[in-house]
């Protein structure tokens, strides 16, 4: 796992990109605006990495492909959380979209009050299919604090030790052969 520091260009940019388009656009658990934006941050950080254009929004629904590396599709998946990420922490995975076409998934945690997003590690969609686990919709999941939530939709989950472990920017691009 490696912790990036989000600029406040990159923070601003992406509000902009929310408050302009809509990004939920399924027929279900589309997520808040807060969550749109959590998940547009930790896109565009991921893509300044490869030297990447920043998410415009103008092409509507990406289909899980977020960008594509060494022809390779990858989806950045990110949860926001107001705490430091631990490697025995859990990447939850809405079911519904487990049917796009993406071949790599690579998962991070935004820091909504450091502004900091984590790379907790990335995986090949073959091995996150033999490694999560299915919740169904309306289970009590319970968090490492011992609080509870209740999922609002069918969810897969991975444990951050379940992925591969990626050290910095550099790590990353080599183990993805960009």
């Amino acid at each position: 796992m490696f912790t990036v520091k989000v600029e406040n260009s990159l923070i601003t940019h992406c509000e902009t990109i929310v408050k302009t388009y809509n990004f939920g656009k399924r027929f279900t658990a589309n997520g808040t605006k807060k969550q749109q934006l959590t998940g547009i941050i930790g896109q565009s950080v991921v893509m300044s990495f490869f030297n990447l254009d920043l998410v415009d929004g103008s092409g509507g629904c990406d289909d899980g492909v977020d960008l594509i590396v060494n022809n390779k599709t990858i989806d950045v998946k990110t949860m926001g959380r107001t705490t430091d990420v631990r490697k025995n922490y859990t990447n939850n995975f809405l079911k519904l979209q487990d049917y796009f076409k993406t071949e790599i998934y690579i998962f991070c945690s935004y820091h909504k009050t450091k502004r900091e997003l984590t790379v907790c590690g990335w995986i090949d969609k073959v091995s996150f299919i033999e490694k999560r686990r299915f919740f169904p919709k309306g289970t009590i999941r319970t968090r490492t604090n011992n609080t509870t939530f209740t999922t609002f939709a069918d969810l897969f989950e991975i444990d951050n030790c379940h992925l591969n472990d990626v050290v910095d920017i550099p790590d990353l691009k080599q183990q993805l052969n960009f």
